[in-house]
């Protein structure tokens, strides 16, 4: 699976997450790059990526700075492999 994030650093929260077939990354491109050109003209500072995972659990678990806090993090471990 292809996913979309659109990320507030400054706030620490996702602003838009989408999910995409393997078969839609033209789809999921084509917005990543609609997105940053709307949030530059705008001049917001937001971090858009497409990454790829077998699930969305295993995009939370690699990727959890996108959907945790700090404090969160920190709690279970930071993150290490135990």
């Amino acid at each position: 699976m292809i996913f979309l994030i659109e990320y507030n650093r400054s706030e620490g929260r996702i602003v838009t997450f989408r999910d995409f077939d393997d078969s839609q990354r033209r789809e999921a491109e084509d917005l990543r790059l609609e997105i940053e050109l709307a949030l530059n003209r705008k001049g917001v500072d937001h971090e858009v990526v497409i990454l790829e995972a077998a699930r969305k659990d295993e995009l939370r678990r690699t990727h959890r700075r996108y959907f945790e806090d700090l404090r969160q993090i920190l709690k279970s471990g930071g993150g290490q492999d135990k």
